[in-house]
């Protein structure tokens, strides 16, 4: 796993690339990120609603801030989660909870780049992120 990129320069990268282009960017943010150990990945972990398997696991390696473990089944799908995770990682639970998750996406603009496929389950990914949050503050 190679250091993420922070979400500007990844919005600064991606607004100039062409549909193709958008969709290796995505699957190789997916690429990057850390692994999720396979035990993880768990029924109680698998974010509902996805047309792929997501799993996110939070992590506390520092007292007040949650880090997410996830995978992802499909490609694309593991780009999505990393690209949300990249607005909350390593944050506080209550920064997360009042994250505007949705604003931050925006400029990617998936619903117009990706099918709605695949862009159903991101509703699910980031309330599931923002219950974890919620449970920890």
């Amino acid at each position: 796993m190679t250091e993420l990129p922070s979400l500007a320069d990844l919005q600064d990268e991606y607004e100039f690339l062409d549909a193709d282009d958008r969709y290796r960017l995505l699957i190789d943010l997916g690429r990057r990120l850390e692994p999720m150990p396979d035990a993880l990945k768990t029924d109680a972990t698998l974010v509902r609603g996805c047309s792929a398997a997501v799993w996110v696991y939070p992590t506390a390696p520092e007292p007040g801030r949650l880090h997410f473990l996830a995978d992802s089944n499909a490609a694309i799908t593991k780009g999505i989660i990393a690209l949300v995770l990249l607005t909350v990682q390593d944050k506080s639970p209550a920064e997360i909870v009042g994250a505007d998750i949705e604003g931050a996406l925006a400029p990617f603009d998936l619903k117009n780049q990706l099918s709605s496929n695949r862009t159903q389950g991101i509703p699910n990914m980031i309330a599931l992120i923002r219950e974890t949050a919620a449970r920890y503050g």
